[in-house]
């Protein structure tokens, strides 16, 4: 089933009139497929979809715009499901796959939205991913609508060819549907996908469209060998550590919070430990902070001295689990960590790891939500109670789509950041350096040279360019909360409505 929401008059309806004629789209029984919640609150506190929802109907009451631009801004605008064969192995026989691709808002386009592998899957999660990635691209200024897409598996049952497979029939299947294009829809990875998934995809769209020049950007976080872009792998967990970092350097919050400046010394504790949630934990770790604490979906590792986020991570790659590791105490479960008694808690995993069960036992300080959609209404409501500052998931995993942007940009400039700059700083610091020893009679020692005589490559330019976003839009979210007298996701999803209505208004809708 495809539904189409009312287009701009900048939008050329030709280039997607192809989905409007989808006869292999079936629409299936959403009940019959898991929820994304466990069972012991999803009933309670409702669907991902519904809280979304919730979030927003809070914000759009803070603003000013008419009811019907509103509720267009809140409407997903186009989605597929597909379901398609993949032969599996020597056995001759086939396996059916269900898979989605949400496009919430075509008020800028491309849209821009992850792919991620998971049991979990189905149509309210994929929307609700989508929408919140139109919001969280709203807020950091990248000029994309969002976007989500799924396919209902556990990655971890299949080996490396039957995933090739699987990756290649979804993308064929999306492509047949126009829902992937360097113009139109552009995915990145998500849960249970990578660099090696997006590789797949990209192949698979350039054999599709041989004579596109530009059709490595169909896709982001690809390998780097492929026009991926230094910098995408660790950017999702640089943008919660920099938004931390913003939050504790802001004299209002840490007086109110009682706490000193700086994330030095704080005691910090992490949810999921995939690659959000690891690059987190190791820049908090890097820059001062106690890592007290990290657990995964089979237990949990604990330790009030610290733990070095590397050194448990190789651990954990070799054993599949923190059970017997000596430099931390053994939890069994993963929701544990998240009552202990900590500075900084950061959710990395699923869904509503927070909900109303769980959050009057919260006792971190400040919440940075690296995963989607961690924390629901009612468990925001508890926290805010207690006293608890939360970084929404809106700002704070922003990271991932601003330097997607950025390597989306690269390979339709065709070009790497930095190429042809780096030699000239590097030989214009250097002559500097040069007049300085000349005028002062004294030589400048290797070390301070090299500190001085540098130019700054692809990596340096994405972080510098992801700090300066994320630093920049946290203080936007931050001014727009006080000034409406609300918390920082209200206030987030205010600025990104504010941003998406009047795209739609200069546009004419």
């Amino acid at each position: 089933m495809l539904s189409s929401a009312i287009r701009t008059p900048l939008q050329n309806a030709s280039l997607l009139r192809n989905r409007v004629s989808a006869p292999v789209i079936m629409k299936r029984n959403s009940g019959t497929v898991a929820n994304p919640f466990p069972a012991d609150h999803s009933s309670a506190e409702g669907t991902f979809l519904s809280q979304t929802k919730e979030y927003f109907d809070k914000a759009a009451k803070l603003t000013n715009y008419p009811p019907g631009l509103l509720k267009q801004i809140e409407t997903c605008s186009a989605m597929i499901e597909v379901s398609f064969p993949v032969k599996m192995g020597d056995t001759h026989d086939y396996q059916i796959f269900h898979g989605w691709r949400a496009e919430h808002s075509h008020h800028r386009l491309p849209t821009k939205g992850g792919i991620r592998y998971s049991e979990a899957c189905d149509e309210q999660e994929i929307k609700a991913l989508a929408t919140l990635m139109t919001y969280k691209c709203a807020v950091v200024d990248v000029p994309f609508g969002g976007a989500k897409g799924g396919v209902k598996l556990d990655p971890k049952k299949y080996n490396a060819i039957q995933l090739e497979a699987i990756t290649k029939a979804y993308a064929q299947a999306l492509i047949d549907k126009n829902f992937i294009s360097p113009g139109l829809d552009v995915p990145a990875p998500d849960m249970g996908t990578g660099p090696r998934e997006m590789g797949w995809i990209m192949q698979t769209y350039k054999s599709a469209n041989p004579s596109n020049i530009d059709a490595a950007a169909c896709i982001t976080g690809k390998p780097v060998s492929h026009g991926g872009i230094r910098g995408r792998t660790t950017a999702t967990g640089l943008g919660v550590f920099f938004c931390l970092k913003e939050a504790l350097r802001t004299p209002e919050i840490v007086k109110k919070l009682g706490l000193t400046a700086g994330i030095a010394g704080k005691r910090v504790v992490v949810q999921g430990f995939g690659n959000v949630g690891f690059y987190a934990a190791q820049f908090c770790h890097r820059a001062g902070a106690k890592v007290i604490a990290i657990g995964e979906y089979n237990g949990s590792t604990f330790n009030e001295n610290g733990i070095d986020p590397d050194d448990a991570l190789e651990f954990f790659k070799k054993n599949k689990s923190f059970d017997g590791y000596t430099k931390g105490k053994f939890l069994p479960t993963s929701r544990e960590v998240l009552e202990l008694d900590c500075d900084v808690l950061i959710p990395a995993a699923l869904e509503g790891e927070l909900n109303a069960k769980n959050a009057d036992k919260v006792k971190a300080k400040i919440v940075v939500e690296a995963a989607n959609g961690p924390t629901t209404p009612r468990a925001e409501a508890l926290m805010e109670k207690n006293g608890v500052f939360i970084i929404p998931d809106l700002l704070a995993n922003a990271g991932g789509v601003t330097v997607s942007y950025f390597e989306w940009l690269k390979n339709l400039s065709h070009m790497r950041f930095g190429r042809m700059t780096k030699r000239y700083e590097e030989s214009k610091w250097a002559n500097l350096v040069a007049s300085l020893e000349k005028s002062n009679s004294k030589a400048w020692s290797e070390e301070d040279r090299k500190l001085i005589s540098y130019g700054a490559g692809e990596e340096e330019l994405v972080n510098s360019g992801l700090e300066e976003t994320m630093i920049t839009s946290f203080k936007e979210v931050y001014e727009t909360s006080k000034a409406k007298n609300t918390n920082m996701r209200t206030g987030a999803y205010v600025v990104a409505v504010t941003k998406v209505a009047n795209t739609y208004m200069d546009l004419g809708l």
